[in-house]
């Protein structure tokens, strides 16, 4: 299994986010919801401008791309609702 790649985020005010691409290795999502737990609003950057985030773990069980704790979707896309940034590729089992 290939690690889930993050295809584009627009939380421009996170750190690692860099012209809508997230650089950080890996990303967790959720709990109950598609929350990326690893969003850090800050004017600063992080990360590594070769890297493009993956999704570490999935921690959402009402998500049908959830296997084991792993996202099995081809790519996802996420994006700022509220003051917090979602899976918007989640879809309930």
């Amino acid at each position: 299994m290939k690690m889930c790649k993050i295809l584009d985020c627009d939380a421009k005010n996170c750190i690692y986010n860099k012209n809508k691409k997230c650089h950080t290795m890996a990303i967790n999502i959720g709990d109950t919801e598609p929350i990326c737990d690893t969003f850090m609003n800050s004017p600063s950057k992080g990360g590594f401008d070769d890297v493009i985030g993956g999704v570490g773990s999935c921690k959402v069980g009402s998500c049908s791309f959830n296997k084991s704790f792993e996202c099995a979707a081809e790519g996802v896309h996420m994006s700022v609702i509220g003051n917090h940034v979602n899976c918007k590729t989640y879809h309930k089992k």
